[in-house]
């Protein structure tokens, strides 16, 4: 009885390693989602403020500049 208590307790005990083990990639999964989302969306934000510079910068640059024929 006593040896069927210990199997038991054992077995218990890595069933709880695994449940740690997936709640803890769970949790890392997660928060590398929301990092990777958060990493985009300043880069698309930078990216779309570089554009509309360059954009400025070429359209005031052909409306000032005289063609020379």
């Amino acid at each position: 009885m006593l040896e069927f208590l210990k199997r038991r307790l054992r077995n218990d005990r890595g069933a709880m390693d695994k449940i740690l083990v997936t709640l803890l990639l769970v949790i890392v999964g997660v928060a590398a989602v929301i990092g990777l989302n958060t990493w985009v969306g300043d880069q698309t934000k930078n990216v779309k403020d570089s554009a509309a510079k360059k954009i400025t910068e070429v359209t005031s640059d052909a409306s000032t500049s005289t063609p020379s024929e």
